[in-house]
């Protein structure tokens, strides 16, 4: 069965809600701080437990430092009482451009030095682009002249980049969030009062359910609604599933009544009624077309993948009057279909799709680190039933060390399975 993890945003969510609820759920904190501490960005992660509405939860505060003349780093608190995060990204043009504020091309050079994954860093950099393209619009400026405060830069470069890395060590491509809870009345940002979700919350939350409910006060922040809105594959209530972990992610204040937590949910997804055992319900979705320009074919892959599919595929096909064309299919989660079909109505020449419904069944998959000459590599384990099947290195990580110490790719893969095949059975968790 497929693993699944389903957001709870009762109470709404951060960034640093959404960190939280993952290490709560077993992320480890030394890894993340490891992830992190190659940013470049000085700062403490204070990692706490708390009481929410009498709820235990776990608290992650970014507390930014600067290097005093002498050497020591200097802690500086932030103002606690802004409701879930503390900074935010705010437009400002060309007169503030100085060492108190961080454009997306000074975030993006941070993130391209991180201990993320290749993919992973490309992820965040994507991330940050929406949000400052948010801004930007809302502004009516270039992506260019957009600027992040020193605060709100250091915690929202911390909680993306932390929260990208906790979705792959977590490794779970099913990601299912509730209606999302954005809280009413005002909140005050750097140009004056406005009205609940603020105006970037509200571009990032399009196509995604919202409702407001609960005390007054901004429940739903920026750096919340990109990292939902950028990994869900679907919206809607639990879907069937066995309960393995829960974890919950406070927000700042304790405001009584309703706990200020946002909880996550992690197992395996039951599979439906009609579905044969130990399998999992897909769609497949067809179209071929024959009058588009085959360069666009690649940044629609791409986004069709961002849109929640499993798998993209192109094949060469024959149609009428012998016109060459290419056959496009997409395998999916049920739940990701309305947003993909929009997807190829609007990015291809296509007029029509068809569908049909499938099931597959997986192995068991988890990721396991092995120590080779120039670094780590992760290694992909495959098993079915508690029997390993296969083991296979990550080729980006391979990539990194042999660019790093000069070896052969292939030399870096054989040197990883065999300190993996060498150390035996390990004790990480499945994926």
């Amino acid at each position: 069965m497929a693993r699944v993890m389903y957001f709870d945003c009762f109470s709404g969510a951060a960034g640093d809600m959404i960190l939280a609820a993952l290490v709560d759920a077993g992320l480890p904190v030394d890894a993340l701080q490891a992830a992190l501490g190659s940013l470049g960005v000085e700062h403490r992660l204070d990692v706490t437990r708390v009481l929410r509405a009498g709820l235990s939860a776990t608290h992650v505060a970014v507390v930014p430092q600067h290097r005093a003349p002498g050497g020591a780093a200097e802690a500086h608190a932030h103002d606690g009482g802004r409701g879930h995060e503390q900074g935010r990204a705010h437009a400002h043009g060309p007169e503030h451009a100085h060492g108190h504020h961080h454009t997306l091309d000074d975030i993006a050079h941070r993130i391209g030095h991180s201990a993320l994954s290749p993919a992973g860093r490309d992820r965040a950099v994507a991330l940050f682009r929406r949000l400052a393209e948010a801004e930007a619009a809302i502004h009516d400026m270039p992506v260019e002249r957009v600027y992040l405060h020193e605060v709100g830069a250091v915690d929202s470069v911390i909680d993306v980049v932390g929260a990208v890395f906790a979705f792959e060590w977590f490794g779970i491509d099913d990601i299912v969030v509730s209606p999302l809870n954005v809280g009413s009345g005002t909140v005050e940002i750097a140009h004056g009062t406005f009205p609940v979700p603020a105006p970037a919350t509200l571009r990032l939350l399009s196509g995604a359910p919202v409702y407001s409910q609960g005390p007054r006060g901004e429940r739903l922040t920026p750096t919340g609604a990109l990292l939902l809105t950028g990994y869900a594959r679907a919206f809607g209530p639990i879907p069937p599933m066995t309960v393995e972990r829960v974890g919950y992610g406070a927000g700042t204040r304790d405001v009584g009544g309703v706990p200020n937590v946002l909880r996550v949910v992690i197992g395996e997804r039951l599979p439906t009624a009609d579905a044969p055992a130990g399998t999992e319900a897909i769609l497949k979705i067809e179209c071929e077309i024959d009058d588009m320009n085959p360069q666009l074919f690649g940044p629609v892959t791409d986004r069709l993948f961002a849109a929640g599919a499993l798998d993209v595929f192109l094949t060469a096909v024959q149609m009428k009057k012998g016109r060459p064309g290419t056959l496009l299919t997409v395998l999916l989660p049920e739940p990701a279909r309305s947003p993909i079909v929009d997807l190829l109505f609007r990015e291809t020449t296509t007029l029509g799709v068809r569908y049909e419904r499938l099931w597959r069944e997986t192995l068991e998959r988890r990721w396991e680190t092995v120590v080779v000459r120039g670094g780590q590599v992760r290694v992909k384990v495959a098993s079915r039933e508690g029997r390993t099947i296969g083991a296979t290195p990550e080729f980006d990580d391979c990539v990194r060390v042999a660019d790093a110490t000069g070896q052969a790719v292939r030399d870096v893969q054989a040197e990883a399975l065999r300190v993996w095949a060498a150390r035996g059975p390990a004790a990480s968790p499945i994926e």
